[in-house]
């Protein structure tokens, strides 16, 4: 399974967004935009979440946001999401629940979801993605012979 480097692509509280961490400071991070490349410095008390650690609560397990971006790409076969971020609560259900059949209804949120499309937009856009799409098996009519 290939990958996308998610360990420093951050969020950052108060800050629309994901950012690229350039590197750690004593009290916080400098990073760079994905969105217009500016540069910020955080301090100790804004909340920073990497992206590689955040995780998605499903049924049965909490699949990683890398695996739920990879479902996405292959979906959209390496394009942008169909789904506009602004889409109703239920077009926005509707689309996640074929990324991921076995989601928690009752605790991910139409916001989370709205905010992954977001995010996995702003990825494919800045080139984070290194996954390989899966060629579907097509039957040719060959075999039989």
């Amino acid at each position: 399974m290939s990958e996308s480097n998610l360990d420093k692509i951050l969020t950052i509280s108060g800050k629309p967004g994901l950012f690229r961490m350039v590197a750690q400071t004593r009290t916080g991070v400098i990073a760079v935009s994905l969105n217009d490349q500016k540069k910020i410095i955080t301090n100790l008390g804004q909340q920073i979440n990497v992206l590689s650690e955040i995780r998605v609560f499903g049924l049965k397990e909490e699949v990683p946001l890398n695996d739920i971006f990879e479902r996405m790409y292959q979906l959209e076969k390496g394009q942008s999401a169909r789904m506009k971020p602004k889409a109703s609560k239920e077009e926005l259900e509707s689309y996640f629940f074929e990324i991921f059949q076995d989601y928690d209804e009752e605790r991910v949120y139409s916001s989370d979801i709205k905010k992954i499309i977001q995010w996995y937009n702003l990825l494919l856009d800045s080139d984070q993605f290194k996954f390989d799409l899966l060629k579907e098996k097509k039957p040719s009519g060959k075999e039989k012979e």
